[in-house]
């Protein structure tokens, strides 16, 4: 019986551990699993082992239910998911669990597993054969929130080596329902900013990556939370589309204090405890602040009303505008731009991106800002949504335009 059981297993283990040819394991596999792996027309296939389970769904894209084979392994293959990164998730019997063949991402509030679909112009967030700059984790005290916080600094390649030299900051922000590993892990950020300074196209510069979660002592933090396990309290936030999604720039839904307490601590303990820590450049000249959905519309609302301490806004998928309402100039984004000739002046570059599949909200605040006097980068990627490959091609057109 028991000699049974174990040809049972190993037959089991060999079924899971088997790929077609054609279907290559997604690099995010843990070590030596085959599965999920992906086609060359970017259709996936999942297995699962789960053998007493009554019903198993992958949840990424529209969401695909399972069959069971007689060997109690789960089986489906996926129609083609749009290149980049994905989220996904597993529903075994309605509970919702990551897979354990996977790496895991924090977004939407807890740790998905993920699925690379490979990109056509991927290389630029490859790692090359190029000098290397490096990551370090930076925990600091916050006297608005009272509470140890933690983020993520990108220093260039030559910031251990060339000593005497001071460089300007990026300050970038992740989305709703992830934190400040989001940019280093599934953003790949220093892999595009490695391969941007060797070619000679962006200049050396550090990049804080700060959690923008952040309430004082006694707030509720219920709208950073997971969608279905902490109902915020009052109105909701736009519910993102998929796992893992920031809301959607803006402040639509949001309490009216919403981006306060985050603002607050960036002038009272990150950017003081940035600048005693690395070797920066000082003035507005040499600070910048983009983010992704939420934290495009976190960069919007800490930026505008602080323009004596920034020269380069970047919203990625996310901003002050944009969601129908008909532009102003006098009223929009609380009046940031009613003086184009002030507002130019003052930002040297002021950058919305989208993906192309998000709809033209974004595109049409753009024109707006055009067409009131206010000079702007607008930038869409090809054929994505809501999604890292999105944000990933967002960061590669704007770090070059900065610091110039």
């Amino acid at each position: 019986m028991r000699s049974t059981i174990i040809l049972a297993a190993l037959s089991c283990a060999f079924c899971w551990g088997q790929a077609a040819d054609d279907c290559k394991p997604s690099v995010l596999n843990v070590p030596e699993a085959k599965y999920p792996c992906v086609h060359p027309d970017s259709r996936a296939t999942f297995r699962v082992i789960a053998p007493d389970a009554q019903s198993v769904k992958v949840r990424v894209g529209p969401g695909f239910d399972m069959t069971k084979g007689p060997d109690g392994i789960w089986t489906v293959t996926t129609t083609p998911l749009v290149v980049g990164f994905h989220y996904y998730s597993l529903q075994i019997d309605g509970a919702i669990v990551a897979d354990p063949s996977t790496m895991t991402f924090f977004g939407s509030g807890w740790q998905n597993s993920g699925i690379e679909i490979p990109a056509p112009d991927a290389d630029f967030y490859q790692s090359k054969d190029v000098p290397r700059g490096h990551v370090a984790e930076q925990w600091y005290f916050s006297k608005v929130t009272a509470k140890w916080r933690r983020c993520f600094v990108y220093t260039p390649p030559d910031y251990g080596s060339n000593v005497r030299a001071r460089y300007p900051v990026l300050y970038l922000l992740h989305g709703w329902g992830e934190d400040e590993t989001g940019w280093y892990t599934q953003g790949h950020v220093d892999f595009i900013m490695d391969n941007l300074i060797a070619a000679g196209k962006a200049k050396p510069m550090i990049i804080v990556m700060d959690n923008l979660n952040a309430v004082r002592p006694g707030e509720s933090a219920a709208l950073y939370g997971a969608r279905g396990l902490v109902p915020p309290p009052g109105a909701a936030p736009a519910a993102p589309a998929g796992a893992g999604r920031g809301a959607a720039g803006g402040r639509g839904g949001f309490p009216t204090n919403w981006g306060a307490a985050f603002t607050d601590m960036m002038f009272t303990d990150l950017i003081p405890m940035v600048e005693r820590a690395y070797r920066v450049l000082p003035g507005r000249e040499n600070r910048a602040m983009a983010g992704l959905s939420m934290g495009g519309g976190q960069t919007f609302t800490t930026a505008l009303l602080n323009l004596d301490k920034f020269a380069y806004l970047g919203g990625f998928s996310g901003s002050c505008g944009g969601r129908g309402a008909a532009f102003d100039p006098k009223t929009t984004c609380n009046g940031a731009f009613a003086d184009p000739d002030t507002f130019n002046k003052k930002v040297k570059v002021l950058f919305l991106g989208i993906g192309s599949a998000e709809g033209p909200g974004t595109k049409t605040f753009s024109d707006a800002l055009a067409q009131a006097g206010i000079h702007n980068v607008y930038f869409e990627s090809p054929g994505t949504a809501h999604e890292w490959l999105t944000w990933r091609r967002c960061l590669y057109d704007f770090a070059p335009r900065l610091f110039r």
